[in-house]
């Protein structure tokens, strides 16, 4: 590469790839911005991770951030309103070759015509298992990397194969020999990741149910970001949403499993609030709660009018939590934050491990970092239990109430505290998630809307 397109002077770089990522970006699973137009790129960092050469790959890492034209009154991840001013930042591996592999054909993002990589092939560097495994390299070497910086709690081994996963969401992920996995963040935000945050925390206080970062990376200019984390690949697991769907297919109790993860909820959430700080909910903080939560279902409204007729009912849900006199009688502390059965998975041991603690990717990362009851995680699980039900044809309640029995006593088991204790604040979280989940069908699978509607119907009741 030449000296116009390194790391010290990269002004020539992006004026090149803009025309090839305006259209390739757009249509990757994890770019949040779809159905808005792009309208430019800035150049956060650039890093040769492997440079250019004639003959060989290159690796490039970039993070760029992304213009596009915001709803009104809108924040971007940069946290700024409408215009998506400064915009969205997002992590990228580039591979460069003078031509490319067949093997490596579907990850092409395109040739260059202009500028320093003229006549070059670009494509999505995960992908190329040599470039995959040069990352794995640095990672095993703590130290600054131009822009990046790399870190590790113990050695990690050298020379294990690469593959990318295939259930591309709003991450990457690379598996390294079946022995460890690399999450790789797409859309980046200023400070420490609570996927990195909280499983070191949970490590440290010795906590076996999530799996303990083993090397992570980050931007260290022009501000801290966590990029990526490795961690133990738990060979052989299965995810618990998909335990759930089988043990319906076959006519299975699923009791004793759900009690076991409602105890595994208990431990984690008990290790969070020994290591990490907590507070005592005021009934301003509470009141504060139902605000927002009002809020959402406003927007929600909006967005599905099928919500109308029930709003009566799920404003009643939210306006409970002040009105039972939670001051001083419930506490915050950090949590999961997006916790649902296929963020959880049963080891071939048949315990039950908790993963990816990132939250909901899509909010900012501040307001994923705040201390929040322990009962919205509980909620988000016994969401999923219902979902897991309405999903499977014939519909059975009956499974779905026995699970959502035998996690909550498993879990009381584990904290010695009921989480059905606080039933004003657990159906308002339920309900919350509800009509979250509502606005995403609705956008996204409009076949599946009937699943969160159902709960509606159910939680805007007078009996629930």
């Amino acid at each position: 590469m030449s000296e116009a397109a390194s790391t010290r002077t990269p002004v020539a770089l992006l004026p090149s790839l803009t025309p090839l990522l305006r259209q390739w970006l757009p249509r990757q699973r994890w770019f949040a911005g779809k159905g808005r137009p792009v309208t430019g790129f800035s150049l956060v960092s650039a890093a040769e991770l492997l440079p250019v050469g004639s003959a060989s790959p290159g690796l490039l890492h970039l993070l760029l951030r992304v213009q596009q034209p915001g709803p009104a009154g809108g924040k971007s991840a940069g946290g700024k309103r409408d215009g998506g001013q400064p915009g969205d930042c997002y992590q990228l591996l580039l591979g460069v070759r003078t031509a490319l592999p067949p093997h490596l054909t579907a990850a092409l993002i395109g040739r260059v015509s202009e500028g320093p990589l003229a006549g070059r092939t670009v494509y999505e560097g995960l992908h190329d298992p040599r470039l995959a495994a040069l990352l794995l390299e640095r990672l095993r070497t703590p130290g600054r990397f131009g822009p990046l910086r790399f870190d590790r709690t113990e050695p990690v081994p050298g020379r294990l194969p690469a593959r990318i996963l295939d259930a591309e969401q709003s991450n990457s992920s690379l598996v390294y020999g079946d022995s460890y996995i690399l999450k790789i963040f797409r859309r980046v935000y200023p400070g420490t990741n609570p996927d990195l945050e909280l499983p070191l925390a949970l490590a440290r206080a010795g906590c076996d149910r999530v799996p303990a970062p083993v090397a992570w990376y980050e931007s260290s200019a022009p501000e801290t970001a966590t990029l990526g984390v490795l961690q133990p690949y738990l060979r052989g697991s299965q995810d618990g949403w998909q335990l759930a769907l089988k043990a319906l297919a076959a006519g299975r109790d699923f009791t004793p499993e759900a009690r076991a993860l409602g105890r595994a909820t208990a431990e984690v959430h008990t290790a969070l609030a020994a290591a990490l700080p907590t507070m005592t909910l005021s009934r301003a903080q509470t009141e504060h709660l139902a605000t927002a939560m009002n809020e959402r279902l406003d927007a929600a409204v909006r967005a599905v009018p099928a919500l109308l007729p029930y709003v009566r009912g799920l404003r009643a849900a939210f306006d409970a939590i002040a009105e039972a006199g939670l001051d001083g009688g419930g506490y915050a502390q950090r949590i999961h934050g997006d916790l649902h059965l296929g963020q959880t998975l049963r080891t071939p041991d048949g315990g039950w491990s908790v993963i990816d603690f990132e939250g909901e990717p899509a909010r900012p990362l501040a307001e994923r970092r705040r201390m929040q009851p322990p009962v919205r995680d509980i909620a988000g699980i016994l969401r999923s239990f219902d979902y897991a039900a309405r999903s499977h044809r014939p519909w059975n309640p009956a499974w779905a109430a026995r699970c959502r029995a035998a996690y909550c006593e498993g879990y009381a088991e584990a904290a010695g505290t009921d989480p059905r204790a606080e039933p004003e604040l657990l159906r308002a979280y339920e309900t919350d998630k509800a009509v979250y989940e509502v606005v995403y069908e609705a956008r996204h699978r409009p076949d599946w809307l009937p699943v969160p509607m159902s709960a509606i119907e159910r939680l805007a009741g007078p009996g629930r």
